[in-house]
């Protein structure tokens, strides 16, 4: 119990800590920075949202291998 107490403590840090960031290229952010305030923060989040998805499918893959493997 007290294992999946620290273990949801950890992962509500995590989430709720996240600091804002620029995932953009040089390229991206030449592009962005004509297009405006407003378009260029869309670009960043799409960038963010491309980039987090294999990083999901990677986690869930790791994760169900792990629970299968696990005694």
């Amino acid at each position: 119990m007290k294992k999946q107490f620290v273990t949801l403590a950890l992962l509500m840090i995590l989430i709720f800590t996240c600091v804002d960031s620029y995932s953009q290229c040089s390229i991206c952010t030449r592009t962005a920075q004509q297009m405006g305030e407003k378009p260029a923060k869309g670009l960043n989040s799409g960038i963010a949202y491309l980039m987090l998805t294999p990083f999901a499918i990677a986690g869930f893959v790791g994760y169900r291998w792990w629970k299968s493997n696990r005694d």
